[in-house]
């Protein structure tokens, strides 16, 4: 059998690969094996202390890292198990004192927890000495932490386990070479049968694990889609910049967070941002997430340095995951960052979203920042002309729902791009993922327009009288019949003729978008075909009720519908709809409003708004970014800022408000008469100095 994915034969592949390519890694990896060995020998486990093995302890300075901190953070060349919080460490320290241990843990203090997790280390070591590789399956405190696990096996066994530790990237590389990939394999067991199947394969004889690690993430990396490429201010006015460039990082503030590796959720990291630097607002939330975003920088990934909102200082690309320096004077949030300085410029005009610390740059604006080298692409798919485009994450996580259920709902409230996004979708699938960085917008809609016209895919809106006639099949009027009266004849509906043009074409992927999805009657307009969704009942044949013919889905259709979470106007989805759709949440976007009106923060005005809607109303109430744009770009005048907020932000919510004045002005405060509920009447410069007064202080930290 011949493996192959994106058009590449692995075989082919692996007989291209220059394996001394690896050795240097292969030396300092084996370095830092024999550190580990030394510092925690297997025959030591027994006894091992608490103290030797989690994070989040003082130690005094100098002394030996804790087994923890040397596993994720100080053998990069074992193999990474970054990215995520220390809860794969399954007990930790957190930085308020409390212990954090894992579910089977918890009810116990943390001596008898880590007795009960150091006892599993031990049976897991015992049996993999033993031959007895299931007998590890049956520790369940280890499968609470199973990179940790893994990487630990694969240090104190190499012969037996390969150098790599994430479960999904196994489940990837098991899928690339033909091997089976059980729901329920921990990462271990998962790694062992890569490890079976790559030793089974000549191309591969003699390769040591290392090379075979390198050779799958180089050739096949598993992460098929394109990274968040962010610009970081390295402080104010860029005055760390002399220190980032010639020591080769990136660095934040905001040090009395401590560690960010001990935060599970934005929330969390939000909470404790709250009492560290009180008076936030709702920005808060967007740093919380940023922060979380800059812990979560994976090798390979690209930023970019600047100063102020017109210079790129540099532009970057990560080296080493992030560390926490506590022994820094300040900034100790940290990156290791290789630097291109060619990349150095001014700005023909300003970057309004650059005054924070963190801002998302668009793919398009990197390519012509970097348009003197090249940079790498990571996650890819065709175009009409056979070359690959990076496909953005929001796109990719579709095309990946689509695969896996064969129907996806994008769900969220109003102005959050729902439709964009599926159309987004349907680009990608005709092979136009070329013109989704926004670069040039009318490329974007003279494609759309295209796709839409073409056969492979079809938009239709659902509304209350939409029915099964319209959907499937139906007597409909001919208008063409002579004489008086009216002449029924059967018609084929929207997604009937959508099929028939499928099943004549099965080597392409056939679309239909179905706009507004929960204001039909959907049990009524699906019918019968509801049950043919299902991937594994595609081509099951039917008879229909109407014209007695028989009927399939063929496998080649996909279907994505957009639903409005503030649309109250249709209950709760059927439950047999919902079991045949995966969904997936497009919510408000802060970074899609980055700018500055006047002394207002636009995105720290949009995201505290929010929290207030969420807090008086509900979540599904919010409003979408697109309220705060104007052609694709976030508002940049009072004047259209004014335009926005009374136009059309106000009447959203006074709709939601249903008339009660009270809750309008819990949300809107001092912009609305409290007893009346009236919007204040203020010039739009008035507006903008009120809405940041009631909205926004304080909530971006360190400047640009």
């Amino acid at each position: 059998m011949t493996d192959m994915t994106g058009g590449v034969d692995v075989r082919t592949a692996a007989g291209q690969f220059v394996r001394t390519t690896v050795s240097e890694v292969e030396s300092t990896a084996k370095e830092e094996r024999e550190r580990v060995l030394s510092q925690f020998p297997l025959e030591g486990w027994k006894t091992l202390p608490l103290e030797r093995y989690a994070l989040g302890q003082s130690a005094p300075s100098g002394s030996e890292p804790t087994y923890c901190r040397l596993l994720e953070f100080l053998t990069p060349n074992l193999g990474s198990i970054k990215g995520g919080s220390a809860a794969k460490h399954i007990m930790y320290r957190h930085n308020s004192g409390e212990w954090r241990l894992a579910a089977p843990l918890r009810k116990a203090d943390p001596q008898d927890a880590w007795e009960q997790l150091r006892g599993q280390f031990v049976s897991a070591f015992k049996a993999v000495t033993d031959g007895d590789f299931e007998a590890v399956d049956d520790l369940p405190v280890l499968r609470f932490g199973p990179a940790l696990v893994t990487k630990s096996l694969a240090i104190y066994f190499p012969e037996h386990f390969l150098p790599i530790y994430s479960a999904e990237h196994l489940r990837r590389f098991l899928t690339l070479l033909g091997g089976t990939v059980e729901a329920d394999s921990p990462a271990w067991r998962s790694n062992r049968r890569l490890l079976e199947l790559i030793r089974s394969r000549p191309e591969f004889a003699g390769w040591s694990s290392y090379e075979v690690m390198h050779f799958l993430y180089q050739e096949f990396d598993p992460r098929p889609r394109q990274r968040t490429i962010w610009k970081i201010a390295p402080g104010e006015r860029g005055r760390h910049w002399d220190e980032c460039r010639d020591g080769g990082f990136i660095c934040v503030g905001w040090d009395d967070l401590g560690d960010l590796g001990q935060y599970q959720s934005d929330t969390e990291l939000k909470d404790t941002f709250d009492r560290h630097y009180p008076g936030s607002s709702g920005g808060s939330l967007t740093t919380a997430r940023r922060l979380l975003a800059f812990r979560d920088l994976e090798t390979g990934d690209r930023i970019v340095a600047n100063r102020g909102m017109d210079e790129v200082l540099a532009t970057g690309t990560v080296a080493r995951s992030y560390q926490f320096l506590p022994d820094r004077p300040e900034y100790q949030h940290v990156v290791s960052v290789t630097w291109d300085l060619s990349h150095a410029q001014k700005l023909s005009k300003p970057q309004h979203g650059w005054r924070s610390t963190f801002a998302k740059v668009d793919p398009a604006l990197f390519a012509r920042l970097t348009a003197q080298g090249s940079s790498p692409t990571v996650g890819a798919a065709p175009t009409q002309s056979g070359t690959s485009v990076a496909l953005p994450e929001d796109v990719q996580a579709v095309l990946d729902a689509l695969e896996r259920k064969g129907q996806v709902i994008l769900h969220g409230p109003p102005g959050t791009g729902k439709t964009r996004l599926a159309l987004g979708a349907a680009l990608a699938l005709a092979g136009r993922g070329d013109v989704l960085d926004d670069s040039e917008p009318g490329r974007r809609a003279e494609a759309q327009v295209k796709v839409l016209r073409s056969d492979g895919v079809r938009l239709v809106t659902f509304h209350p009288s939409y029915g099964y006639e319209d959907f499937v099949e139906g007597f409909k009027p001919d208008l063409s019949a002579q004489g008086t009266g009216l002449t029924l004849t059967l018609a084929d509906g929207l997604f009937h003729k959508l099929c028939s043009r499928a099943s004549t074409h099965p080597d392409l992927t056939f679309l239909l978008i179905i706009d507004e999805i929960n204001r039909g009657d959907l049990p009524r307009i699906f019918g019968e075909l509801i049950t043919l969704l299902e991937l594994d009942k595609r081509n099951l044949p039917v008879d229909l009720p109407v014209s007695k013919r028989s009927f399939s889905v063929p496998p080649n259709v996909r279907i994505i519908g957009t639903m409005n979470t503030a649309d109250r106007s249709i209950s709760h989805l059927d439950a047999a709809v919902r079991r045949r759709f995966a969904f997936l949440s497009v919510g408000p976007d802060p970074d899609a409003v980055s700018g500055t009106v006047g002394p207002l923060d636009l995105a720290a005005f949009f995201e505290s708004l929010n929290t207030r809607i969420t807090r008086y109303l509900d979540a599904d109430h919010q409003i979408g970014h697109a309220y705060l744009l104007r052609d694709g770009e976030p508002i940049a005048t009072e004047e259209d800022l004014a335009a926005a907020f009374h136009h059309e932000v106000i009447p959203l919510l006074e709709d939601y408000c249903l008339g009660r004045a009270d809750l309008l002005h819990s949300i809107l405060g001092g912009l609305v008469d409290a007893d009346t509920g009236r919007p204040l009447l203020m010039s739009p410069q008035d507006l903008a100095d009120a809405l940041a007064a009631e909205f926004t202080s304080g909530t971006q930290g360190p400047d640009a």
